[in-house]
């Protein structure tokens, strides 16, 4: 083996090992969880055991002595995060509670969060003229995720002018020279 395939082979292995780096549940949300949704939850509330839920806001209440969020729950990639490409694919609503104070400025509809506790029984809400019953979770970890934005890529199509400085033919401050 060449010296050249063996830098070829480590620098394949240490980019493998950067993408699974990025693959893994920030320290807070790690952990095994059981496969338990909040839909499964709201009909029977389970023994307390830990459980990992995560969504999008949809309310946060500020109280005396803790925050409540409502939550509409998502299925959670392998990192913890709710999906993206799943906003129709919710497991129903939950609300999840935690000592102290969290800024509804920062914790605004739609902010995704993933939530570490246990389901502490039921809560009943009204949602226009639906009561609705939900589970309430008595969070150990509040993890907000940060805000993506998507940008849209804009690929130039092949051809002899693909811009003002790109492709065989360049043009200069004098006009055009190949």
């Amino acid at each position: 083996m060449t010296l050249r395939n063996t830098i070829r082979i480590l620098a394949a292995a240490a980019s493998l090992s950067l993408l699974a780096a990025c693959a893994t549940a920030p320290k807070p949300l790690q952990g095994s969880f059981p496969q338990l949704t909040p839909q499964q939850a709201a009909g029977s509330v389970p023994a307390a055991s830990p459980v990992r839920w995560g969504g999008r806001i949809v309310e946060t209440q500020p109280k005396q002595d803790r925050t409540c969020f409502q939550m509409v729950a998502m299925p959670l990639n392998s990192s913890g995060r709710p999906q993206r490409n799943a906003s129709d694919a919710t497991q129903g609503r939950f609300v999840a509670c935690r000592a102290g104070f969290y800024d509804p400025a920062v914790f605004t509809p739609g902010r995704e969060v993933t939530f570490v506790g246990q389901v502490e029984g039921t809560d009943t809400v009204r949602i226009g003229e639906y009561d609705y019953k939900l589970p309430r979770l008595a969070a150990d970890v509040v993890y907000l995720w940060p805000e993506v934005r998507e940008v849209e890529v804009v690929v130039p199509p092949p051809g002899p002018y693909w811009g003002p400085y790109w492709g065989p033919y360049r043009r200069g401050p004098w006009g055009w020279w190949w």
